[in-house]
Parts: structure tokens; C-alpha cells; sequence
């Protein structure tokens, strides 16, 4: 199989993944038009990390996105469930503690974050409700949740663009820059298929956290959603 579909069995999404780990990052750069730098500072902004604090950064993939993090002082936990990311994760960062994780069975202690993040990962969990109890679970009275997600545009008129661009544009540019072309096609077509940001905030209230907010970037290609566990 070479495509995982929208059931998202989690050992046919990690094998996706684990194929187009070596280039995952410059494909993400060049199919985003080199917005997910932007996003991302965006993110580590959010989690305001700093000395002392513990961050764990799900769906970290290679690590790239646990770098901000680490460099503030604080002590994160990048964590991915695609062997091939973390092997080129370890390859490039090897003094991060790259961890092996389901994130609808994290393998941490109840309240053992400051902050826990995840982006871009999960609309490829298998249950997300499950997933972000986990996320509740794993945070300290206080701490935060922020997920940087792909979302629907705000204005009708670049939505419908930005869809044409998702299922027509992506595909041929992926077969130029991926190992495997196949695995973006399945991330746009679930990228379609995801709650608007509404939806999300909806699951976050329903998993426990307070004061959920949500910010639009690009507007509204990604949301940046955020909550407190009480």
C-alpha cells in the first residue's frame, strides 16, 4: 500500500511517513511556499517555553520543530510514531531525546508538561478525541495546549483557490520534490476532510481544556489553537 486512507490505520500512516522522512522537510517548505517557517515561529511564540519548562512537542517528525524549543533552555521531548522520522530525527539532532510514541497512548506520567504541542499531526491520528485526552492528560494544572493545524480559509473566494491547489497543483509538485508523492495526495485529501476551526475548539472544550481560543494564519490555511488545563 502506498497510500493510507481516510480510516487512518495508524501502521499504514507511520509507514507513509516513514517513507518520506529523508526530504519531509524541504518538501513541506517548498509545497507551503515556505509559510511553515512563519507557522512555526508562531507556534513556539505561543508556548513561550523557557528555562526549567518541559514541552513536549508531538508529531515532531525529524525534530525540526522542537529546535525553537530547545534553544529557549527548556527541555523537550520531541515525539513521533514514524521510526523512519526519528531515525532522521537522531541523525540531525542527536542530543534531542527523540521519543517512540502513539499519541492516543503517550507513554508519560499524568501531568508531566509545562506545555504540549503538536503540528501538522493531528488530523493523522487515528481518533483525535482520544488523542487529545491524552494531551490533558499529559499536561500540568496550568500548562497549555497548542496545535498548529491546516484549517479552511476565511474568505470564500481563496478557499475555493486554495482547495483547486490542494487536489491539483499538490500532487505534481510532490512527484517532483518526495520520495513518495502518494503520501501528499492523502494529506491533502485529509486536509479537506478536517473540522473548521470552530469544529476543533469544540474537541478541545470536550477533552477538558479552558479558555480555547484560536488565532488564523494565512488566513486561515492554519489555525493556531490554544487551552488550558485547569
Amino acid at each position: 500500500m502506498t497510500r493510507a486512507s481516510l480510516d487512518k490505520q495508524p501502521h499504514e500512516v507511520a509507514s507513509m511517513f516513514d517513507d518520506v522522512a529523508a526530504n519531509y522537510d524541504l518538501t513541506n517548505t517548498v509545497l507551503s511556499l515556505g509559510q511553515d517557517r512563519a507557522w512555526r515561529k508562531e507556534v513556539a511564540k505561543a508556548v513561550d517555553a523557557g528555562p526549567g519548562k518541559r514541552i513536549l512537542d508531538l508529531a515532531a517528525g525529524t525534530a525540526t520543530s522542537s529546535l525553537p524549543f530547545a534553544a529557549t533552555g527548556a527541555y523537550v521531548v520531541p515525539c513521533d510514531f514514524s521510526i523512519g522520522m526519528l531515525r532522521e530525527g537522531k541523525r540531525k539532532h542527536p542530543h534531542l531525546p527523540l521519543t517512540a510514541g502513539d499519541a492516543t497512548r503517550l507513554p508519560f506520567r499524568d501531568e508531566s508538561f509545562d506545555a504540549v504541542t503538536i503540528s501538522f499531526g493531528l488530523r493523522n491520528v487515528a481518533d483525535t478525541d482520544a488523542a487529545l485526552k491524552e494531551l490533558y492528560r499529559v499536561t500540568k494544572k496550568g500548562g497549555r495546549v497548542v496545535i498548529c493545524e491546516f484549517s479552511h480559509p476565511t474568505w470564500a473566494p481563496f478557499r475555493k483557490v486554495y482547495t483547486e491547489y490542494l487536489m491539483r497543483a499538490l500532487p505534481p509538485v510532490a512527484t517532483a520534490v518526495s520520495s513518495n508523492p502518494d503520501a501528499y495526495v492523502y494529506l491533502a485529501e485529509s486536509i479537506r476532510a478536517w473540522p473548521d476551526q470552530a469544529g476543533l475548539a469544540a474537541k478541545l472544550q470536550g477533552a477538558g481544556f479552558s479558555k480555547v481560543a484560536w488565532r488564523n494564519l494565512t488566513g486561515g490555511v492554519v489555525a493556531l489553537h490554544r487551552g488550558v488545563r485547569d
